[in-house]
C-alpha cells in the first residue's frame, strides 16, 4: 500500500509538470493499465500502478476544475449577479478583497463559473461605505466587472493562475462601486462552508478590536484562525530569515497539542463516567473516547486553519492513528505519513506544488527516519523531553536543508538558536492564550490577548535582532537536480543510526549545494530578462561580469510592487545578492515602484536617473548619477551609451516625466538592443534629428508600451529592428499597446512579443541573437494557451 501511495502522489506531480492535460481515451488506457498491474502484486507492479492512477485522477479532477470558462468575449463587461461571500474578507487600504458564489446573472444570459475572486475599491463613489459590511455568508446583489484568470508568469516566481484553479476560482475581477444595483440581499445564507468563514471572521474581528493598534495583532490572528494577511511584509521578512516563518500559523504541532488536550480531558471525564455512577467505560474504552474527541477537535482546529496542507497533514495522521485504535489494529508510522500523504493529494492534487506540502511532509519524514526507535526511555521525564526536543530540532534542522535550498534558494543558519526561543514560547504560551482569550468574554479575554501580544513582540525584537545579522541566512543559486540528489544522499548518510561508517562525511554532499555561484552569459555576450510584471517595465542586463536592471516595475499596492513580488525574488533564486547598477528611467510608478524594495533587499553599486534630487529613490542610492546624453561605459566587451534626455531639458520645469526617461542603447558584439523608456513622439524626433545614427537595434522596447502617442513610423524606420517588446498589463486600462501601433509594428515585418502573453522573456545576444517566452518554455496546461 506504501508504494502504491507514493507512486499516486509521483504520477499527480508529474501531471502538474504538463503542458497539455490527457486525452479521456487517454486516462481511460491508463486506468485500465493500473488495474491490471494490481493485479500483478509486486512492489513495483503496485509503484507503477500508484502512478497511473495518480496521473489519472489529477487529470481528472483538472479538467473539471478547468471546464467552467468565462468567454473572452465577456471579459470587462458591467454584469448584475447574485451571490454568496465564501471566504475570509481581507480589508486592505485601498478597499476589501473576498470570493463569490455566484448564484445567478441578471439581465444577461451570460455562462459564469460559479467562484470568482473580487475586490472592491474604495474611493471612488460615495456609497462605497458598504465595502466595510461584507461578512461571509452574505447574499448580495453586485455589479462586476470580470476577467478570465490571468496572473504574472516569471522563472521562479509565484503562480497566481494555478493557485486560482487549486481553490476553484475561474474568474476575477472587481465591484462597479458607482452601480446603484449594489446591496445586501440576506445578511447570512446558512451552509457548512458559510459558518465555519462566518466563525473565522468573529474571531478575527474580536482579536483585531482587543489588539486595536498592536503591530503584531496580525501574528495573533494566523495563530488562531489561520489567516496571515495582516502581517507586515517587513515582519515576514524577519520571520523567514531567523527560519520561524512555520510557527506563525496554525502548524501541526499546534493542533497535535490542542487535540491531545481535549483527548486527555475526554478520557479523564470518561474514566470518571463524568463524576456519575453510570461506569462508562464499561460501555465504550476510554482509549476510544480519547481518540474520537482528539480527532474532533482537531477536525474544528484545522476548519479554522482554512485547511492548510500543514494542517491537513496533521488531521489525516491523527484520523489514521484514531481510526486504528478504534479497529484495534496496531499502526506503522510510516504507514500512518503514507496514508496522510495520499488523503492531501486525493482531495488536493495540486498540493504537490507547494513549498508546504514538502516541508511539511519532509519534515515529519525526517524525524520518524532520524528518531524513531534511537532514544531509549530514561527515568526523568523531564529530561528525556528535553533530549527528544532537542534531537528533533537538530534533524529537522539538518534534514531540511537540501530541501529549503531547493525550495528557496537559502538556508537560516539562525534557525535553530531562534527556534529555540520560539517554538516554546509560540506553541506553549502565546498559542493557548490567544485560543482561550478568543473565547473568553471580556474583560478576560482582552487580558489574555494583550498578554499574547507582549510576548509576541518581545519575542519579534529578539528575532529581529538575530535576523539583522549579515550571517543569518546563506544564499546560494537554486541547485540542480544532480546536486540536490547528492545532497539528499548525503544529509541521508549523515542521519543515519550510530555506527553507521564515517557518518559526519555527509557534509561533504553539501558543499555542491551551498557554495554554488551564480551563472553569467560568456565575454562579450549579454542576456536580457524582460520581467512580466504587469503594466510596467523592468528589465535585467547581464554582462559576463556586471549586472544592470532597467527600471524596476509597477507599485501594486503600498507593500506590494514589482521589486519585492518578482525582481528580488528571481534574483535570489539565482543566488544574486548584488547589482552593479540600476537605471530608473522616470517617477511614473509603473517604472519606479520596486526601486526602494530592490536596494532594501539587494546592494546597489549606483543609480542613474531622471529624477529630482529631493526623491527617495535618489536619497536612498549609495551613489546617484543624472541620466544624461553622451554618458557610455563599457562592460565586459559590451557597449552601454545614453541617448536621452539632454542635460538642459532638466532646467525645462514644464516637461513631464515621460519626456525625460532615460533611453540606453546597448550592444553585444553584432546586436544591439534599444530601450527607449516612456519617450513620446517629440522625443522620438529629437533623437532621429539628432541620433539617428546611433539608433539602429535589433530589439527595441517599444517606447511607452506602445502608446498611441509613441512608436512613430520616422523612428521605427531609424531603428529598424528585428524585434520588439511590449512590457504591458493584461486587458491593462490603458489598452497598450494600441491596436494601430501594434500593427504598424507588424506591417514592418518586426516580430513582436508582449508580456501578457509571452510571460517573461529572456534574450541571448551572443554569436547570433535568440528570444525565448518563459510561458512557452514553461507551459502549463492551466495556461490556457
Amino acid at each position: 500500500m506504501r508504494c502504491a501511495i507514493l507512486g499516486f502522489v509521483a504520477g499527480a506531480a508529474v501531471l502538474q509538470n504538463a503542458a497539455a492535460l490527457p486525452s479521456g481515451t487517454t486516462l481511460a488506457a491508463l486506468v485500465a493499465l493500473a488495474v491490471l498491474l494490481c493485479l500483478l502484486r509486486r512492489s513495483l507492479c503496485a509503484l507503477a500502478a500508484g502512478a497511473l492512477l495518480g496521473f489519472s485522477w489529477a487529470a481528472l479532477l483538472a479538467h473539471l476544475a478547468l471546464a467552467p470558462q468565462l468567454a473572452r468575449a465577456d471579459e470587462g463587461r458591467d454584469i448584475t449577479i447574485v451571490g454568496t461571500i465564501d471566504s475570509l474578507p481581507h480589508h486592505f487600504g485601498q478597499g476589501v478583497r473576498f470570493h463569490f458564489a455566484v448564484e445567478r446573472v441578471l439581465g444577461a444570459r451570460i455562462a459564469l463559473p460559479p467562484r470568482v475572486a473580487l475586490a472592491w475599491y474604495s474611493g471612488y463613489h460615495r456609497a462605497v461605505w458598504q465595502v466595510g459590511d461584507v461578512r461571509p455568508g452574505e447574499r448580495w446583489q453586485l455589479t462586476v466587472r470580470l476577467n478570465r484568470p490571468h496572473g504574472n508568469a516569471n522563472p521562479h516566481g509565484f503562480d497566481y493562475e494555478v493557485w486560482l484553479l487549486e481553490r476553484g476560482l475561474r474568474a476575477t475581477g472587481y465591484v462597479r462601486a458607482e452601480a446603484r444595483s449594489n446591496r445586501r440581499l440576506d445578511g447570512f445564507v446558512f451552509s457548512a462552508g458559510n459558518l465555519v468563514e462566518r466563525a473565522r471572521a468573529a474571531l478575527r474581528e474580536r482579536i483585531l478590536r482587543a489588539l486595536q493598534g498592536k503591530r503584531y495583532a496580525g501574528v495573533i490572528v494566523a495563530l488562531v484562525v489561520g489567516d496571515q494577511r495582516a502581517i507586515e511584509q517587513s515582519d515576514w521578512e524577519v520571520f523567514n530569515r531567523t527560519g520561524v516563518g512555520h510557527l506563525i500559523s496554525i502548524s501541526g504541532l499546534h493542533i497535535t497539542m490542542v487535540a491531545g488536550l481535549f483527548a486527555w480531558l475526554a478520557s479523564a471525564l470518561w474514566r470518571r463516567s463524568f463524576f456519575t455512577q453510570a461506569q462508562l467505560p464499561l460501555l465504550l474504552p476510554a482509549q476510544k473516547v480519547a481518540a474520537l474527541a482528539g480527532a474532533g477537535i482537531a477536525f474544528l482546529y484545522v476548519l479554522l486553519a482554512g485547511f492548510g496542507v500543514p494542517a491537513q497533514r496533521t488531521f489525516y495522521m491523527l484520523a489514521v492513528v484514531a481510526l486504528a485504535l478504534w479497529c484495534g489494529r496496531i499502526t506503522n508510522v510510516s504507514h500512518v505519513l503514507c496514508a496522510a500523504l495520499g488523503a492531501v493529494v486525493l482531495l488536493d492534487p495540486w498540493a504537490v506544488l507547494q513549498p508546504g506540502f514538502w516541508l511539511s511532509f519532509g519534515a515529519v519524514a525526517v524525524i520518524l527516519y532520524a528518531t524513531t526507535g534511537r532514544i531509549a526511555v530514561g527515568d526523568g521525564a523531564l529530561r528525556e523531553a528535553l533530549r527528544l526536543g532537542v534531537r528533533t530540532q537538530y534533524v529537522v534542522t539538518l534534514g531540511l536543508v537540501p530541501l529549503t535550498m531547493l525550495l528557496f534558494a537559502q538556508v537560516s543558519l539562525a534557525s535553530p538558536l531562534a527556534n529555540a526561543l520560539a517554538i516554546p514560547l509560540i506553541s506553549f504560551v502565546v498559542t493557548p492564550l490567544a485560543l482561550v482569550g478568543s473565547m473568553l468574554p471580556a474583560p478576560l479575554s482582552t487580558m489574555l490577548l494583550w498578554l499574547a501580544h507582549l510576548v509576541v513582540e518581545a519575542l519579534a525584537f529578539v528575532l529581529a535582532g538575530i535576523s539583522a545579522s549579515d550571517v543569518a541566512v546563506w544564499h546560494a543559486p537554486l541547485p540542480s537536480a544532480p546536486v540536490f540528489c547528492f545532497a539528499l544522499l548525503g544529509t541521508v548518510w549523515m542521519l543515519a543510526p550510530r555506527g553507521w561508517p564515517h557518518r559526519w562525511l555527509g557534509v561533504v554532499s553539501w558543499l555542491p549545494l551551498l557554495a554554488g555561484q551564480p551563472s553569467h552569459p560568456a565575454a562579450g555576450s549579454m542576456t536580457v530578462t524582460a520581467f512580466d510584471v504587469g503594466q510596467g517595465t523592468a528589465l535585467l542586463i547581464e554582462t559576463s561580469g556586471h549586472r544592470l536592471l532597467y527600471d524596476t516595475g509597477p507599485a501594486y499596492s503600498p507593500e506590494s510592487n514589482g521589486g519585492n513580488r518578482v525582481i528580488v525574488p528571481y534574483l535570489k533564486a539565482r543566488g544574486i545578492s548584488r547589482l552593479d547598477g540600476m537605471v530608473v528611467t522616470h517617477s511614473d510608478v509603473d517604472h519606479s515602484g520596486g526601486a526602494l524594495a530592490i536596494m532594501q533587499t539587494i546592494k546597489v553599486g549606483w543609480v542613474a536617473s531622471s529624477l529630482w534630487f529631493e526623491h527617495p529613490i535618489v536619497r536612498t542610492a549609495a551613489l546617484h548619477r543624472r541620466c544624461s546624453a553622451g554618458q557610455s561605459w563599457n562592460w565586459d566587451g559590451v557597449r552601454f551609451e545614453m541617448l536621452h534626455p539632454t542635460i538642459a531639458s532638466y532646467d525645462d520645469p514644464g516637461l513631464k516625466p515621460n519626456a525625460r526617461g532615460c533611453t540606453l542603447r546597448i550592444t553585444a558584439r553584432a546586436h544591439s538592443l534599444l530601450l527607449a523608456a516612456d519617450i513620446e513622439a517629440l522625443q522620438e524626433a529629437q533623437l532621429v534629428a539628432g541620433a539617428a545614427g546611433s539608433l539602429r537595434a535589433n530589439v527595441l522596447l517599444a517606447p511607452h508600451h506602445g502608446s498611441g502617442t509613441s512608436s512613430t513610423p520616422a523612428f521605427l524606420a531609424a531603428v529598424h529592428p528585428e524585434l520588439a517588446l511590449f512590457q504591458v498589463g493584461y486587458r491593462n486600462r490603458y489598452k497598450h499597446p494600441k491596436a494601430q501601433v501594434y500593427a504598424l509594428y507588424g506591417a514592418r515585418g518586426i516580430r513582436r512579443l508582449r508580456s501578457d502573453q509571452s510571460g517573461a522573456i529572456s534574450l541571448q545576444f551572443g554569436p547570433a541573437l535568440s528570444a525565448q517566452e518563459y510561458r512557452v518554455v514553461h507551459a502549463r496546461y492551466w495556461y490556457g494557451r
